[in-house]
């Protein structure tokens, strides 16, 4: 029997798609990606599902839309009824290994009132061994700063300064830095003779955007793409009540102290340009170590053994509609690089896939390459048929995303337009064209993004369009319809027992309800 794959899976967090140069004709030097894409298929108009973190991982790892995982903020809790990635490899008897975070927020349903697991929302997705938490404190690298010479540090007083000055490490002392090189050193303990799966999940490129030479001075921002957005703030707000909310809300978070209480009219394009070559540089930085993990499998004779998928949970504005991070509908926060190698695959290697393709489709894809049975709950669609060098019988001619912007424990953006907790949602059917947005407690959205880029113009009230209004909602109703729950749908109970197909419970949440 031949013996399985190995999985390696990298996600380099709030990774924008046009932030990864293949050509080596654009700002953002990437060669080692550029590298592996030679040896790979790219998917160049890739979507995530949601944002921020939590529930974007939770469409990655689990194969569901927000819609259905209904994990849809950092803090909720993620149905222990859901099989994911790790457990999926799990059963099949890999020892799937994290370094890094998955930010699963634990579903309390299954644990007593006093498991600390109860107590953060950065927890660690079911299934997987931990080779290396890394949550926001980043206690084990602040750690390692000590040991090394820097000063006992708190989070705060290493990241809490300002970003167009450079970090006071050296760039191998470095968060991407450290967590590689522990990632490495447990490859190098792990035995050739059994097959291993390991998560790196990378914080970078995610702010705070402090980054050590040569990265910090490795894109000139007079080298960068200028944002896509209106003219001006109160023009980009009359898009959309929600939009306009956006632009109202002062900057706070992980950002540079100099950003702090302002607001987007403060994002003039010097200050953008300047921004974007710290992102790049640290998209630049995060290339290089992954080099580092690719290098690790080829010397270890394992290069032809090893199934590798490079993506991002989510996006980032970067001045895009006059917004950072990654807290509204635009495309910019969901559309992600994704780069796959299969090395049985060769037909497929350096081939660029410009269909549309989803985060969901991504565990199908890894369950099915190892050859292990794809559950019914995944609501994508495997993409082996692109490694294959076979033309797909149906592509998808449009892609899916939402985001849930209830208010927290203060009052925000959906007390200011009204909205309780079940109203603050928005879907986004975005196809070649047309994108449509469907609000709960506000009006709708029709966009000619391919003629609004800045996506200024609603056109929902336009008879002229009223077709392709009609055309994207029925759109968006179909693909609800289709991605209902499947789980136990298709069983049916008879004198012979349970007859059809229906996914059995995770072995963990299996123990609790025995």
């Amino acid at each position: 029997m031949e013996r399985p794959f190995n999985l390696l899976l990298i996600t380099a967090d709030q990774w924008r798609a046009d932030h990864l140069d293949l050509d080596g004709e654009g700002p953002v030097p990437t060669p080692r990606l550029a590298e592996l894409a030679r040896e790979a298929t790219v998917f160049t108009r890739h979507f995530g599902q949601a944002s921020p973190c939590g529930p974007a991982r939770a469409s990655l790892y689990t194969g569901r839309y927000l819609f259905n995982h209904r994990s849809v903020t950092n803090g909720t809790p993620l149905d222990a009824t859901l099989s994911t990635i790790a457990l999926e490899l799990e059963k099949a008897g890999y020892e799937p290994t994290l370094f890094g975070y998955t930010d699963t927020s634990a579903d309390p349903r299954v644990l007593p009132p006093e498991d600390p697991r109860l107590r953060s929302w950065e927890g660690v997705l079911p299934g997987f061994r931990v080779g290396l938490v890394l949550p926001e404190a980043a206690e084990p690298w602040l750690d390692r700063l000590a040991r090394r010479g820097y000063g006992r540090m708190t989070i705060e007083e290493a990241y809490d300064r300002s970003w167009f000055e450079p970090a006071p490490w050296r760039a191998e002392d470095s968060e991407t830095a450290f967590l590689v090189d522990e990632a490495l050193a447990w490859l190098e303990r792990r035995p050739k003779s059994r097959p291993w799966a390991l998560h790196l999940s990378l914080v970078k490129p995610h702010p705070p955007w402090i980054a050590a030479e040569p990265w910090f001075a490795r894109v000139d921002p007079r080298r960068t793409r200028p944002p896509v957005r209106a003219a001006t703030p109160a023009e980009q707000a009359r898009a959309h009540p929600l939009v306009a909310a956006w632009l109202e809300t002062p900057f706070k978070g992980s950002l540079d102290p100099g950003l702090r209480g302002k607001g987007p009219a403060d994002l003039d394009a010097r200050t953008v340009a300047r921004l974007r070559a710290l992102y790049a540089g640290l998209v630049a930085e995060v290339d290089h170590h992954i080099g580092r993990v690719l290098d690790a499998v080829r010397r270890r004779g394992e290069w032809d053994r090893t199934l590798v998928l490079v993506t991002s949970d989510h996006g980032e504005f970067l001045g895009d509609h006059w917004l950072l991070g990654k807290g509204a509908f635009f495309p910019a926060a969901f559309h992600v690089p994704a780069i796959l190698r299969d090395p049985r695959a060769c037909a497929s290697h350096g081939r660029v896939v410009r269909t549309f393709t989803e985060h969901v489709d991504l565990l199908p894809t890894i369950l099915e390459r190892l050859g292990l049975p794809v559950p019914l709950q995944c609501d994508g669609r495997s993409l082996s048929v692109f490694l294959t060098g076979d033309q797909p019988t149906c592509g998808r001619n449009a892609v899916f995303w939402e985001i849930d912007f209830r208010d927290g424990e203060e009052p925000g953006v959906a007390a200011r337009l009204g909205l309780g907790a079940e109203e603050s949602g928005a879907a986004v059917l975005f196809g070649p064209r047309w994108a449509y947005g469907h609000f709960q407690g506000l009006e709708p959205l029709l966009v000619d993004h391919a003629a609004d880029p800045a996506w200024t113009r609603n056109r929902v009230d336009d008879v002229a369009v009223r077709g392709e209004l009609v055309a994207m909602m029925r759109a968006m109703l179909d693909l609800r319809a289709r991605a209902v729950d499947k789980r136990l749908s298709g069983c049916r109970l008879s004198a012979r027992g349970p007859r059809g197909r229906y996914d059995p419970l995770p072995a963990s949440f299996a123990a609790v309800v025995r």
